[in-house]
């Protein structure tokens, strides 16, 4: 039986709220597909604005496999602007799909890709607006599978009462499994509801966070986390999807209609990361590194340039210039795409990995997009702490070199609040960025150069060294970062040409408490959703004073608070809230890492020396997979 679309109540809300073309869908290369013909119907989300979620890689790669299937349909929703939402709820408009505007409700699936925790609220607000029910225990048969994944769910425990399901890991395989056992579920008769669904979700890996009790003792720290179910395991294993040359997604990129974050086509050019910094949970949860092949790459490129018209290519991963071929990669595309409108970027690169010949393939086409360098810390010392070994030397050669070669700006990024840092070196900060532009007007021959610090409030992550380390409070982060601010400014000569841009400390100190929290938590989070509580990420809707007080109002009679979550040091004993989530990461080693980082004991790359025993390889039945394969790129034979 069709469902029909919202669409023709939808419309006439449209000329009345910000940005209506987000809410329209049409964009090239999104896929139709008719509704009775599909046994399995996906509604993937990412809750955030369209603007932001349209080029999540993640989203559009789940979106593009799902849909090759037959008999499968995924279609995506973002979360609605607080404009539209309030028009919705006055009009008797559900929560909808931007592909073919239907209610989200219908579907199998509710699919939720968490990048960072403050979307928590987005996700409350798109249940209630598609009426499923915001507690997965008052849910039924009729109402969509609510699936977490994304880093953040490597922590699902905050949202625990929300979700019905996490998947841990990357999600090409995951989902086309998932797929099959719903399917299979639905063909049979949808025997045992909703319990036999979720049960053989979990045979399948799925974790589920109702078979699992919570236990807590009476200082308030967790006792024990055990599975109430048989046929739940007492851990849950993360998914590693290992040869991405089998897995080319996005064949064919969305193109948004609307402005978005990132106006480029992106290719994903190898996973995961062994640099070891250990305030990274990217580089720790995506462990072991797989690299794309040099082939898979430029055939990627080519696809995708001529499905979607870009002009410029963002070479991705975490640290993309570590790829083992990537001066080939890169004069390989410069070398097709010379002559042409096509610009190449690395939207993510280390101080010690760049060179001249990669900026000057980077640019070979006169196109040159920003240089983004993450020294992270200011002083050499914090930066043993935390394991990210770029000297001050190291990074004034490079961008001398950038400047040199006709960038005339680069912005450097850091952080503040990390474990064992003072003042001194936060202000470390400001002789860094002042001998940068000494180093730039002498390499460029010129002053009209520029750098801009951006500065970021450290949280403590699981699954990394740092999940035991305690939170800087906000007022010594505002406090550390005014000094830096005035340090700049006191020398004009210099000071007029570095640029700084800060965030203060309380939306840290909030994410922070999603961050390490654990099912107590989803109090919080319901209860600042249902005050008014919407994109947290945003700085003109988050309210720091509504979280405070929502979190005194529900943590209190537990006998825990904010600052228990946050900037309490935890104990190598403690059972964390995602111990028995397992990452692949062996919880000794992490800790064993942490004591490193305290005595600011650096940690070697493990793709390049012998194994270091994280635990990852063994655990997960996988290995580190790169190059050099010593080929290269063919160029284009024209048809």
């Amino acid at each position: 039986m069709p469902v029909e679309s919202v669409f023709d109540r939808l419309e006439p809300l449209l000329p009345r709220v910000s940005k209506p073309v987000q809410y329209v869908g049409g964009e090239l290369n999104a896929t139709l597909k008719d509704w009775d013909e599909a046994s399995v119907r996906w509604a993937l989300m990412y809750p955030d604005a369209y603007e932001v979620g349209l080029p999540n890689q993640g989203v559009m790669i789940l979106y593009e496999i799902l849909n090759e299937l037959p008999d499968v349909l995924a279609e995506r929703t973002y979360s609605v602007w607080p404009d539209l939402e309030a028009l919705m709820r006055e009009h008797g408009v559900p929560q909808f799909t931007v592909d073919n505007h239907r209610p989200v409700g219908a579907f199998d699936v509710l699919g939720v890709s968490f990048a960072t925790e403050l979307g928590y609220t987005n996700l409350l607000g798109a249940l209630d607006l598609a009426g499923i029910p915001l507690h997965a225990a008052d849910r039924t048969g009729e109402h969509p599978v609510v699936l977490a994944g994304g880093h953040a769910a490597f922590n699902p425990e905050p949202v625990a009462d929300f979700v019905d399901a996490v998947v841990l890991g990357d999600g090409e395989e995951a989902v086309l499994e998932i797929t099959e056992v719903i399917r299979d579920w639905k063909a049979e008769g949808q025997p045992g509801g909703r319990e036999e669904l979720l049960l053989r979700l979990t045979d399948s890996g799925v974790y589920v966070p109702r078979f699992y009790d919570v236990r807590y003792l009476p200082d308030g720290r967790i006792g024990e986390v055990v599975p109430n179910r048989d046929r739940a395991p007492y851990r849950v294993f993360k998914r590693t999807t290992t040869d991405l040359d089998e897995w080319p997604y996005p064949k064919k990129p969305l193109v948004p209609l609307a402005e978005t974050v990132h106006e480029r086509m992106s290719v994903e050019i190898f996973r995961g990361c062994t640099r070891g910094c250990r305030f990274c949970q990217a580089g720790m949860i995506t462990r072991p590194v797989r690299e794309r092949s040099i082939e898979g790459i430029g055939e990627m490129v080519q696809n995708g340039l001529e499905a979607t018209g870009f002009e410029e290519v963002g070479l991705l991963s975490l640290s993309s210039a570590d790829h083992s071929e990537i001066g080939d990669i890169t004069k390989g595309l410069a070398d097709r795409y010379e002559g042409t409108n096509t610009g190449l970027s690395l939207p993510s690169t280390r101080v010690d990995a760049f060179n001249v010949d990669l900026a000057n393939e980077l640019s070979r086409n006169g196109r040159r997009s920003g240089l983004t360098f993450a020294p992270e810390g200011g002083s050499e010392r914090i930066r043993r702490v935390i394991n990210k070994m770029v000297s001050e030397q190291d990074l004034i050669s490079t961008v001398s070199m950038a400047y040199a070669n006709g960038w005339r700006q680069v912005k450097l990024y850091f952080m503040c609040g990390l474990p064992t840092e003072t003042d001194e070196d936060v202000l470390q900060i400001a002789a860094m960025a002042k001998e940068v532009i000494r180093a730039g007007r002498k390499a460029a021959g010129r002053n009209d150069i520029r750098c801009t610090i951006s500065i970021g409030g450290f949280v403590p992550k699981p699954h990394t060294p740092f999940q035991w380390a305690s939170q800087c409070d906000p007022d010594t982060v505002d406090q550390r970062l005014r000094k830096l601010r005035k340090t700049i400014s006191a020398d004009r000569r210099l000071g007029r040409s570095i640029g700084v841009r800060y965030h203060d400390g309380k939306p840290s100190l909030i994410e922070g408490l999603l961050s390490r929290g654990d099912r107590r938590i989803g109090r919080v989070i319901e209860r600042v959703w249902r005050e008014g509580g919407r994109f947290d990420g945003w700085n003109e809707y988050f309210s720091f004073d509504r979280w405070v007080e929502c979190a005194q109002a529900e943590l209190e009679p537990s006998g825990v608070d904010l600052d228990w979550f946050t900037t309490r040091e935890r104990d190598p004993d403690e059972v964390l809230p995602w111990d028995h989530l397992d990452s692949g990461l062996d919880k000794e080693w992490l800790w064993t890492d942490w004591q490193d980082a305290l005595d600011a004991r650096e940690q070697d790359d493990c793709r390049w020396t012998p194994c270091f025993d994280c635990g990852v390889c063994p655990t997960m039945g996988t290995d580190i997979e790169v190059g050099p394969s010593g080929r290269t790129l063919l160029p284009i034979t024209p048809a």
